[in-house]
């Protein structure tokens, strides 16, 4: 079975062509940037490797130049688009309606059209990403893959907040978590590796979006994401955690509206706000030519995610293992160092020489003696969505 993977985050449209139940790589690529006025495409097949720099305002652009790779007769990925025969799109939010994964329908996109409002950067791509996909290829069978599933099993402890019970019970208003194909992934790909019956896992996704779980025996007991995709770890562009005393100081005090607010918090905070960068590539190279607001912003990173490893150790009583992942995560030496350094009273302790290294399929940096190992595994989640892709397409109705 043919399908193809889209992965449409924020700023960034990943996609994989695979075959399965193989699960043979045939072709993938990226394009970044997008809408920052010079955005980057990568294409890569059996056949042929290139990038270029283009013009992508939006995500419907984006999508459109990745079909046309496709179908181009040079690629050969595609001759006829009956040859598509399904396709997996990665979909932020899927609220209490959705626990697993599903083919797609009328209900189902009205469904996650109504959740773009907690999702705002991701639902809203990963419907036109859907929309677009069924004009393009009318005969390939729509699934979409929900990154709030894995995350079903967290414990009423830890995803209701302390509001008023209706809100839980009429609303819906609680912690969903997010980045779910992705930490589902790794984390399987660490207790593969450390070959324990029982485990505990701390698997931190970073990228443009960040987030933090906490995995216990392979199930999702607490995560930093919570009711939207807003909270918990600073990123690109929106601020993570922050006193919610804020939002009404901006907005009884400074005069801004509700919709600046959200905007102000989720397309300007971050690294972006504290910075004027929202990548952290030009982030790292500012801080190393002494630029203070980059070194600041570097530090407080670190910071919030060595407090949440904390937390979760002691949530689970224990830890086996911090997994690295995601573009920043497997990337980023610097922000590996400045999380795992003086965190030895926990148990982690990182050889500086292997976390220069670049990362294989699962890389091991701790020294030989620490307590807890400290993994680089390069995330899968175009993968995993193929999986259950094709697992969701053969089980039928």
């Amino acid at each position: 079975m043919n399908i193809l993977v889209l992965n449409s985050g924020s700023s960034s449209i990943k996609f994989q062509f695979i075959e399965m139940p193989s699960g043979t790589l045939l072709c993938s690529g990226l394009v970044e940037r997008i809408g920052e006025g010079s955005a980057q495409y990568h294409f890569k097949s059996t056949k042929e490797a290139h990038s270029e720099e283009i013009k992508i305002g939006t995500h419907r652009e984006g999508l459109q130049k990745i079909t046309a790779s496709l179908l181009h007769p040079r690629n050969s990925i595609l001759k006829r688009k009956e040859d598509l025969h399904a396709i997996g799109h990665r979909v932020v939010h899927g609220g209490k309606v959705f626990s697993k994964t599903v083919v797609i329908t009328e209900q189902v996109k009205d469904q996650i059209k109504a959740f773009s409002s907690l999702a705002p950067l991701h639902n809203p791509n990963n419907l036109l990403g859907i929309e677009l996909s069924e004009e393009i290829f009318p005969e390939a069978v729509q699934v979409a893959v929900f990154d709030t599933a894995f995350h079903q099993t967290i414990p009423n402890r830890a995803k209701r907040y302390a509001i008023p019970n209706q809100f839980y019970r009429e609303k819906g208003i609680q912690l969903y978590g997010f980045h779910g194909t992705s930490h589902k992934y790794v984390s399987q790909k660490a207790i593969a590796y450390l070959q324990k019956r029982s485990s505990k896992i701390v698997s931190i996704h970073l990228g443009n979006g960040c987030s933090i779980t906490a995995v216990e025996n392979g199930i999702s007991v607490d995560h930093s994401l919570g009711f939207a995709p807003s909270n918990g770890l600073i990123m690109g562009t929106r601020s993570g955690d922050i006193d919610h005393a804020i939002i009404f100081y901006l907005v009884e005090e400074l005069g801004y509206s509700l919709e600046e607010v959200k905007k102000l918090l989720n397309r300007e905070s971050g690294m972006l706000g504290l910075t004027g960068y929202s990548d952290l590539r030009e982030i790292q190279k500012a801080a190393e030519a002494g630029d203070e607001n980059c070194i600041l912003a570097l530090e407080m990173n670190a910071y919030r995610i060595k407090k949440y490893i904390g937390a979760y150790m002691a949530a689970m009583n224990g830890l086996d293992a911090v997994v690295f992942t995601a573009g920043i995560g497997e990337n980023s030496a610097v922000l590996r160092n400045l999380v795992c350094s003086d965190m030895e009273y926990l148990g982690i302790e990182i050889d500086e020489e292997l976390n220069k290294l670049r990362p294989s399929e699962v890389r091991d940096i701790s020294i030989p003696n620490s307590r807890v190992k400290v993994l680089i595994i390069p995330t899968n989640e175009e993968l995993e969505i193929a999986q259950q892709t094709f697992d969701t397409i053969k089980k039928g109705p």
